[in-house]
């Protein structure tokens, strides 16, 4: 089958007779997780060795289409290294990879960097120094300045087999996941305390027998869970009866869907 930027090519379902469930498109996803990043790992290519990329830690601020701003000096090696040629791409990872990096989000924008222009400084540095207050100890060293990346295209890998390239245009335009702000709550809550529950609605609503469960992720149209099951770990998505839009919603719906699953006869596995 071929890749599309908006669907999962690998699937996430375990079980064949379970329908597809709805989920964020690549450029969401994307969007959700250059949002929640802070660091990613720069690669531009190199001034002393001509053609061989050199990978940086740089922090980042996003602009309102997701572009990411940098503040960096004159005299870091990846500063002079774009000056030569501006080509470059930026590695954002899920920082919380749950000891399973592969298993983990990640992705890669690609595009060319450049200084900001004078008259859109001030509002490069607002947004910056949002993220970063530290930075206003250095920020008007002499030799910082703000860069931006225009995105010319991302790549973007949701874990196994789950991967896809989003066009700049689908990026700019979408929004982070509404529960983006609240979603570690969610799961750290319902790990603690509804393991039970996560565990019900993995045999009922997703088909799939397991002695342990996991909520790894969460948005407005449902969740993934990771099961240990008896043929090892495995992973589904369960999706929401309805649009969630905050933690109350979420909230509501997920118990709901609790109180219906302890009515439903348990699908034979």
């Amino acid at each position: 089958m071929a890749s599309s930027p908006n669907r999962t090519h690998g699937g996430s379902a375990a079980a064949g007779n379970q329908p597809a469930v709805p989920q964020p498109s690549f450029s969401e996803r994307a969007r959700t997780l250059a949002y929640l990043g802070r660091i990613g790992s720069l690669s531009t290519l190199s001034r002393k060795q001509p053609g061989f990329p050199f990978g940086s830690l740089m922090p980042y601020a996003l602009d309102e289409t997701g572009r990411p701003i940098f503040l960096i000096s004159s005299m870091a090696m990846h500063t002079q290294n774009l000056q030569g040629d501006a080509r470059a791409s930026l590695l954002i990872t899920q920082s919380d990879a749950d000891g399973d990096p592969l298993g983990a989000s990640r992705m890669t924008l690609l595009g060319s960097i450049g200084i900001i222009p004078a008259n859109e400084v001030a509002g490069a540095r607002e947004i910056y120094l949002q993220r970063y207050a530290n930075s206003r100890y250095w920020v008007d060293f002499d030799d910082f300045s703000f860069y931006r990346m225009d995105v010319v295209d991302v790549y973007y890998v949701g874990g196994f087999g789950v991967m896809g390239w989003v066009p700049a245009l689908d990026y700019a335009t979408a929004q982070p996941d509404p529960l983006v702000d609240v979603a570690a709550g969610i799961i750290e809550h319902m790990n603690r305390d509804h393991s039970d529950a996560l565990l019900l609605l993995a045999r009922v609503c997703a088909g799939m027998d397991a002695q342990g469960a996991t909520m790894t992720s969460v948005d407005r149209l449902g969740f993934q869970v990771r099961l240990n099951t008896s043929e090892g770990p495995r992973g589904t998505r369960i999706g929401f009866r309805r649009e969630v839009r905050n933690a109350n919603d979420a909230r509501k719906v997920l118990v709901e869907m609790v109180q219906m699953a302890k009515k439903q006869p348990v699908t034979e596995v």
